[in-house]
């Protein structure tokens, strides 16, 4: 398993940026098997990080053309900065009640 972690200075998202997360985040799941997407911002900081079940998944999905659209979209008006991290998952535990 790999995650990538997103980590971004945001500017000041609108409701087109809401739409567009909603969009790329559907995107992800439904075509390029995304199997979980976890965002959290606090003031202008942002983190979110998905987990896929391989490389050649995040790389589909880096190549798409509407996620390509909407980067550009980022870059442009909604990200001050931001860098990306693929990571690989060596191991992982849980807890459940």
């Amino acid at each position: 398993m790999y995650a990538v972690i997103f980590k971004a200075k945001t500017k000041s998202p609108d409701a087109q940026y809401s739409e567009t997360v909603k969009m790329m985040r559907e995107l992800a799941f439904s075509q390029y098997n995304c199997q979980d997407f976890i965002a959290v911002t606090e003031g202008d900081q942002e983190i979110a990080i998905s987990y896929w079940e391989s490389e050649t998944d995040i790389q589909n999905w880096h190549r798409d053309s509407r996620h390509a659209v909407a980067q550009q979209l980022g870059r442009e008006k909604w990200y001050e900065s931001y860098v990306v991290e693929v990571v690989k998952v060596e191991r992982c535990y849980s807890f459940t009640d």
